[in-house]
């Protein structure tokens, strides 16, 4: 291989590495202004979004230990971040929703493959604070209804 393509391959791999997440997109037919708004609203959110060769990608999953992605074909962009899936995904679905070009093909969530569909569902999720404040709600709940009976005269 190429050294300027082993060096993007390894830059794909690092990137793959540092992120718990992997959205694989097609984006056919999208302005550039589009892509830019896309890329904006991302960063918002703690979430990059680079064009890939599919090739490079096939590689660089495979040197990092991913699960292969299927439906790797044209034009491809990839989603990745180091916050809260579930925003990104609410970015993407919005965004999709939107400009009705962008179609979400599969990703990678915690190592594990998953699909479009799938990551549509983990798109309405509430957001990971969201979920935390229920979780202490419902751990703090039996303790205060504790308190509420043993003060009652």
């Amino acid at each position: 291989m190429h050294p300027a393509k082993a060096t993007i391959v390894e830059d794909i791999v690092n990137r793959l590495n540092s992120s718990p997440f992997l959205f694989v997109a097609d984006y056919t037919g999208l302005k550039v202004g589009q892509f830019s708004e896309l890329r904006n609203r991302l960063s918002g959110v703690g979430a990059t979004c680079h064009v890939v060769k599919n090739t490079f990608l096939r590689k660089g999953l495979e040197s990092a230990g991913l699960p292969e992605v299927p439906g790797l074909r044209g034009q491809t962009a990839i989603v990745i971040g180091d916050k809260d899936v579930a925003a990104a995904a609410k970015v993407v679905k919005t965004f999709a929703a939107e400009a009705k070009k962008l179609t979400v093909r599969a990703g990678i969530v915690d190592r594990l493959a998953v699909s479009g569909d799938q990551i549509n569902a983990i798109a309405d999720l509430p957001s990971r604070d969201v979920l935390l404040a229920t979780l202490l709600g419902v751990l703090q709940a039996p303790a205060s209804q504790l308190v509420r009976v043993l003060n009652e005269p």
